[in-house]
């Protein structure tokens, strides 16, 4: 009974911790932008996150992100169950360290944000408070924000549009290790259901994917895929192939 009432207890604070979350709103004028990058944004001299990415510059504030990407959404993978009969899907995890005083408890979370149209980013964080650690991978999210290329590369589809990937890649991160690899339209995302998560932020409706490793380890494997995102842009393709595979990077 005592773990039941701890496990409704979190569930409680997990919930009030989203909706908190939630009910933030970002309001450029009440932003005071500390680093260079951010007052630029500010003022209206960087009014797109190309230009970010263009310029090579790095991104420290996650308000920088709220700016020029208004439309931005977000999700929570799913790390572990709620013990009982109804098994409960949470967001957070618990997890212990072991000092002189004793054990001492944090909570892990893991968030993913993207604006369905080219942009993606994950991020972990860990607090001993459950809607501090659920912010701070939030904001750890929007900090690892990249742009991915998109494209039809299978070579059962001939729309040229931007609903899967170019081309294969892989992805690894600890021992997960991911390969992700364009599907026809009207195949879909398949994908296990939490790393549908990332696909679906980013913009990706059809796609085939395998894993091998500890992909237990949900961290591990949501940035195995991120990892494998990232390569999308990070590869030289010529021209005629970019033009056949109807390649497109960032928004379109």
């Amino acid at each position: 009974m005592v773990e039941e009432q701890k496990e409704v207890e979190e569930i409680k604070k997990e919930q009030e911790a989203l909706e908190k979350i939630g009910a933030k709103k970002f309001d450029i004028e009440s932003w005071n932008p500390k680093t260079n990058l951010g007052k630029l944004v500010k003022e209206g001299k960087i009014n797109s996150i190309e230009q970010i990415f263009k310029k090579g510059y790095k991104i420290l504030e996650p308000e920088i992100v709220d700016a020029l990407i208004p439309d931005l959404k977000y999700e929570y993978i799913r790390l572990s169950l709620s013990k009982g009969k109804y098994r409960r899907p949470k967001f957070v995890k618990m997890v212990q360290r072991k000092t002189a005083e004793g054990n001492k408890t944090s909570w892990v979370s893991v968030a993913v944000v993207g604006n369905e149209n080219g942009y993606v980013g994950v991020g972990m964080g860990k607090s001993s408070d459950i809607t501090l650690c659920m912010e701070k991978a939030l904001r750890n999210a929007k900090l690892n924000i990249i742009p991915i290329a998109r494209g039809c590369g299978s070579w059962e589809c001939a729309f040229k549009t931007p609903h899967s990937l170019p081309f294969k890649v892989e992805g690894s991160y600890g021992s997960v290790r991911v390969v992700l690899l364009p599907a026809p339209r009207g195949v879909g995302l398949v994908a296990p259901e939490e790393m549908k998560k990332i696909f679906r932020l980013a913009g990706i409706k059809d796609l085939w994917m395998k894993s091998f490793g500890q992909t237990r380890r949900r961290y591990n494997f949501a940035m195995a895929v991120y990892n494998a995102l990232r390569k999308t842009v990070e590869y030289r393709i010529k021209e005629e192939y970019a033009k056949y595979s109807g390649l497109k990077i960032g928004f379109v």
